[in-house]
Order: C-alpha cells, then sequence, then structure tokens
C-alpha cells in the first residue's frame, strides 16, 4: 500500500476525480428551466443538444406537452449546439401538443439557427428571434 503524504487524505486521488466525471459526463444540465406563462409553458434549455442528454430535453419537453398548455415555447437563447438526436426530440415533442401551432422555438443562436435551416425544420417550426416574441404570437 503507497504511503500517503501529509494533506493527501483530503486531496481525491485520480480514480476519484476520473469517476466523479464520468458519472456525470462532466456537463450539466442541458434544462436550464421550466416555467409557467399564461396558460404558456416556456423551457429553457442550455449547453450542447446530442445523444447524451436528450433523453433528459425529451422528459423536460414531454412533461410540459402532458400538462396541456395553451403555447410550449422552446428557449433556445443559451444552446450552443443541437444535433439530429435532438432535433428529432424537439419533433416529437411538437406532435404531442394537440394543437401544433403552439409549439414555437425561441432564440436560437447562430449554429442552432443554422441546423435547423439545414434540415429544413425552419419550415416547419415557427421561430422566434425571441422569447418576448414567441409569447406575444402565442396569445
Amino acid at each position: 500500500m503507497a504511503e500517503r503524504t501529509e494533506g493527501a487524505a483530503d486531496e481525491p486521488r485520480e480514480e476519484e476525480i476520473l469517476t466523479d466525471a464520468g458519472a456525470a459526463g462532466g456537463r450539466e444540465s442541458a434544462v436550464a428551466g421550466v416555467d409557467q406563462r399564461d396558460g404558456t409553458v416556456v423551457v429553457s434549455l442550455t449547453g450542447e443538444l446530442d445523444l447524451y442528454n436528450a433523453e433528459e430535453v425529451r422528459g423536460a419537453l414531454l412533461d410540459a406537452c402532458a400538462t396541456e398548455p395553451q403555447a410550449l415555447v422552446v428557449d433556445l437563447e443559451e444552446v450552443r449546439f443541437i444535433d439530429s438526436t435532438a432535433l428529432g426530440v424537439l419533433i416529437e415533442a411538437r406532435s404531442r401538443l394537440a394543437d401544433r401551432s403552439g409549439f414555437r422555438l425561441a432564440a436560437p443562436g447562430l449554429e442552432t439557427r443554422r441546423a435547423l435551416e439545414v434540415s429544413g425544420l425552419d419550415r416547419h417550426f415557427l421561430v422566434h428571434d425571441t422569447v418576448a416574441e414567441a409569447l406575444a404570437a402565442a396569445r
């Protein structure tokens, strides 16, 4: 057994550091918040939306759909990247709303907007420049 130097008991071992980082994937939650505003649910997403957190995003969006909101606004302002898996989750969530016109995307950044355009989804989703715009249009 290797000897520990003074103060080493307080420092995590290398395998503990790797295990801790691997357990959460070293990533923050993709769902920054869920708010209700006058019959509309706003789901705020953040970071990189991809295969690794698609289930988390799916869960938040489907839970929001289950409340049968007048409209569902997906705030994409803090999203830095979105892959095809996450785009599929958006499609699935929209299909769960009784009134699909109530599903709105808000504030996509350059990369997210590009992904929507390349996939052709910008022609199928209602996309607004800001959350406030999406909320006003949902009334």
